[in-house]
């Protein structure tokens, strides 16, 4: 083990902020982190044992007991569980021969719940490690089990032709693309990255940032940050070394938009990034890609690697002496939080995903307490194509206050799930009919974080700033489908997720989620429902971060929207106590408690 770790130091220089690097590295090879690795990797970055498992134990795909030769986590999802999901899962568990969260006798098979893994346009979906497999139905996981025990390994199975990892191929061999509508702006094939590099990198940093400024484009990531303003104040930061890293951490369940733009346009979105780094003076770059998206990594390198087999990453940009900016790829090790931007710098860190305190901003002081900028993967390959066409071109589509276009992610209940492509501006009864939505309901806007709208009632509705600001993700459900349960899940997915450093969140939505599952059960009244929208609001405003800014939004924006699922199953108060209140519970024992109390004194 000894020699193991070294090697693996080696490899990083022993450098702290690599150590999510070398968990993955020990992790590979023993399938989980022994504590003899713990051990070795403390001494070797001189740090405590309790540093390495602060950070390791933050992260879900990190184990510290052995989780068998295989794990398999089946990703749980709303979408998933109206199609399939609890089928599969049987299937699943009784195929391997243990139950969720358990590992079999022979410890073969580890299996693992986990959230949305961007694939809810294929769904029922499941990883084992970092082989996907997609549309599973009860009869296709108990064939790839078997086939597990027959000795293939989760490569063999998904890629019979043994096609390159590092090819688009073996990426489209196991995860379609689904790009039902294509615009102006995303997946186009006909920009010459190298004729662009060449003309941006000839301007003056300051025309460059004019010109994303004149765009009017706003960062893709939610926040709908102005992004020429962005790089403007990192530019004037003081700091002599600048970093541009890439929010590729797309954990939003019901989005996958991002996991489509670095399949099919991976060097648009690397070009977004060089010449970011030219605005606002940086030498280095991170991609920083959820584990979940692991399988697009050898994929992704290769990409990096032919841009600077081009000259166009690397030393010397497209010939330009004094202009040097190269790019790693950070894996991330499942972490909702992460997405966060500030969260995302202490993971590339090499620690645990909390949230930084505001100000001072990432672009004042960022990775290393550098300035930096942080732009998803939506708004680099926007500033490429913005570019390209030109400011004016960009900003003359959508709106006045919401330039440009919009991916959506679209899943649940509609003929055709996938990726569209949209101007600002355009209706939600459009989109509903664009994308066959069946007898639509409940729409869901930007993920459990954000806004349910009543289909029936609000198609007039427009995607824009202004409006339906929507981060990508776009779920469909109809009245086939019980509301509150859905937002019990959305619930739990943020208890799960929240860091856990201040009360607000780490307490307040475990409450919040009791009274919605006091509801389903039919123990709440009206006092409950006050209370929620009491506590909701406190937990908005007085969390550390968006995640706890936004996580009561499920119950709040339903309970807006839809009063009648909540009215009809409350019940009537009685008297002074809740009626989730059990009394003759609560008093059960006290008697006897009461009895031996007085024993007691009366020795």
């Amino acid at each position: 083990m000894k020699r193991e770790i070294v090697s693996i130091l080696k490899q990083y220089a022993s450098d702290r902020t690599r150590l999510i690097d070398m968990l993955w590295q020990v992790q590979r090879r023993h399938g989980y982190i022994p504590d003899k690795a713990v051990t070795e990797l403390a001494r070797g970055l001189n740090m405590s044992r309790g540093d390495i498992r602060e950070t390791s134990s933050f992260y879900h795909f990190f184990h510290d007991q052995p989780c068998g030769k295989y794990r398999i986590y089946l990703s749980d999802t709303v979408i998933s569980r109206i199609n399939g999901y609890q089928q599969v899962r049987e299937a699943l568990e009784q195929a391997a021969g243990t139950r969720m969260g358990t590992v079999d006798s022979s410890q073969t098979f580890g299996l693992f719940d986990t959230a949305c893994i961007g694939l809810s346009d294929q769904g029922p979906a499941m990883l084992v490690d970092d082989v996907v497999f997609t549309r599973l139905t009860p009869e296709k996981v108990s064939k790839i089990i078997r086939r597990l025990k027959q000795g293939e390994t989760p490569q063999q199975i998904v890629n019979p032709k043994q096609l390159p990892r590092g090819d688009i191929s073996y990426v489209d061999n196991m995860v379609a693309s689904n790009i039902r509508q294509s615009g102006p702006v995303f997946f186009q094939n006909n920009i010459d990255l190298e004729a662009l590099l060449r003309r941006c990198l000839s301007s003056d940093p300051e025309e460059v940032i004019a010109a994303v400024t004149a765009s009017k484009l706003r960062g893709r990531g939610g926040a709908g940050f102005s992004t020429g303003l962005k790089w403007r104040l990192c530019r004037e930061a003081a700091g002599d070394t600048k970093y541009v890293i890439c929010n590729a951490d797309e954990g939003e369940p019901g989005t996958f938009k991002d996991r489509v733009l670095l399949t099919r346009s991976p060097k648009e979105v690397v070009a977004g990034m060089i010449i970011a780094a030219r605005a606002i003076g940086a030498r280095q770059g991170i991609i920083y890609l959820r584990c979940e998206y692991s399988y697009l990594k050898a994929y992704l390198e290769a990409q990096l690697q032919q841009l600077r087999d081009q000259g166009l990453l690397g030393q010397a940009i497209a010939g330009r002496r004094g202009f040097d900016f190269d790019i790693r790829i950070q894996m991330g090790a499942g972490a909702y939080i992460c997405g966060d931007e500030s969260a995302l710098i202490e993971s590339c860190e090499g620690k645990r995903g909390t949230p930084r305190l505001k100000p001072p901003f990432p672009v004042q002081q960022g990775y290393l307490g550098m300035p930096t900028v942080v732009n998803n993967v939506e708004t680099f390959a926007s500033v490429t194509r913005l570019l390209d066409m030109g400011a004016d071109w960009y900003a003359a589509l959508g709106t006045e206050d919401s330039s440009g276009t919009r991916l959506l992610s679209v899943s649940g209940d509609c003929k055709r799930p996938g990726i569209y492509e949209i101007e600002w501006g355009v209706s939600l009864g459009k989109v509903l009919a664009l994308v066959g939505a069946v007898n639509p309901w409940a729409v869901q806007v930007s993920g459990p974080s954000g806004e349910c709208v009543n289909a029936e009632h609000e198609r007039e509705r427009v995607f824009a700033y202004s409006d339906l600001s929507c981060n990508g993700s776009l779920m469909l459900f109809n009245r086939k489908r019980d509301l509150l349960r859905i937002v019990r899940h959305f619930m739990q997915f943020f208890v799960d997720e929240s860091c856990g450093i201040c009360t607000p969140c780490r307490a307040g939505n475990i409450e919040l989620q009791h009274k919605i599952e006091r509801l389903i059960d039919g123990r709440a009244c009206q006092q409950d429902l006050d209370e929620v929208v009491s506590w909701g609001k406190l937990i908005s405003n007085t969390s550390r971060c968006g995640l706890g800014a936004t996580s009561p939004n499920p119950i709040l924006s339903t309970l807006a929207k839809f009063p009648e699922v909540y009215r009809d199953k409350l019940m009537e108060q009685k008297g002074s106590l809740l009626p989730s209140f059990d009394l003759d519970a609560a008093l059960s024992g006290y008697g006897k408690a009461r009895i031996e109390l007085i024993g007691e004194k009366a020795k």
